[in-house]
């Protein structure tokens, strides 16, 4: 098949690009060429900005597309309008457009709406990447839109979940947010592009969760190199100041989030999706950091000195 992929060297854009040339596939990569512009030297790539250069895919017709970097509607009917032709389109959509994630979203829930316009994709990102979708069915009825959770393994830029396995493999005391048996939820960033990749091979049409399968935060932790766990009260997290998610990685405190990680897997794995052992994830995750490549201060993750002090305060405390 020809392939196009929008972005491609990034996180899950470049698991697909590796995904769709190991089962020989033809890729044509469209970015603006700032990211890892080595990558690739085999594959044809047509530098363009989605943003007011999309020239390049003039007249261009492809077998299926691929679109990991849409998160603007205008943005993303025009990239539509550009293209020549395309048998099958892929928009990778997120969990966070579900309205209500204080219970498990299931496809067909309502999503989330914009309270006013606007196209500041990281303030309104659920909102907007709604509005995306519908985008892309008005010109592909048949487009293929999984909704992934929480996208973990090599080449993540956030931090979200390399955090665990690195602080785990570092040793010593280890904060953990209790309670121990709270869900924990992520999808392989290989798993969910080889999936991509089969959807367009098939023809995939539909809304799907795209999550692996849900466990219990300890059994995580334990996948993730085990330690010495140190299970903290989350009210008592709030008030040492320790902010959810991103400072402290699969703690969502707030209970409009507090379903996010306990998704129904089953439909989706009915539509094909396969999800690897957490051990292998996060094992081939820490390789990655260990080979110098990830980032040296990602977004995501408590600080190590900060760690110390709450667990100091916590077990002061008992």
């Amino acid at each position: 098949m020809r392939i196009l992929v929008l972005g491609g060297t990034q996180f899950l854009g470049r698991h697909v690009v590796d995904a769709a040339l190991e089962r020989g596939h033809d890729v044509t990569l469209f970015n603006r060429g700032r990211t890892r512009p080595d990558l690739y030297p085999g594959v044809e790539k047509l530098r363009g900005d989605r943003d007011g250069g999309l020239e390049p895919l003039a007249g261009r017709s492809f077998d299926a597309v691929v679109d990991t970097s849409g998160y603007v509607p205008r943005i993303v009917r025009e990239t539509i309008e550009a293209l020549g032709d395309a048998g099958h389109y892929t928009f990778v959509s997120s969990i966070s457009v579900y309205a209500d994630l204080s219970a498990p979203p299931a496809v067909g829930d309502p999503v989330a709406e914009l309270e006013e316009e606007t196209e500041e994709w990281r303030e309104a990102y659920g909102e907007l990447k709604a509005d995306c979708e519908d985008v892309v069915r008005e010109r592909f009825p048949d487009a293929f839109i999984p909704r992934p959770g929480l996208i973990v393994g090599p080449w993540d830029p956030t931090g979200r979940f390399t955090y665990w396995p690195e602080r785990l493999a570092a040793g010593g005391r280890v904060l953990a947010p209790a309670p121990p048996d709270a869900d924990a939820q992520v999808i392989d960033a290989r798993d969910l592009a080889g999936w991509i990749v089969c959807a367009a091979e098939n023809r995939t049409a539909g809304t799907f969760n795209a999550v692996g399968p849900i466990g219990r935060r300890d059994a995580f932790l334990e996948a993730c190199g085990g330690g010495e766990l140190v299970w903290v009260d989350p009210a008592f997290l709030a008030e040492q100041g320790v902010e959810e998610w991103m400072e402290l990685p699969l703690w969502l405190a707030s209970p409009e989030y507090s379903a996010m990680l306990s998704v129904d897997p089953a439909p989706a794995r009915a539509a094909g999706l396969e999800t690897r052992p957490l051990e292998e994830t996060a094992r081939d995750t820490l390789a990655w950091v260990r080979s110098g490549e990830a980032p040296a201060d990602p977004p995501a993750g408590l600080d190590r000195e900060k760690e110390r002090a709450v667990l100091d305060a916590w077990l002061s405390k008992e």
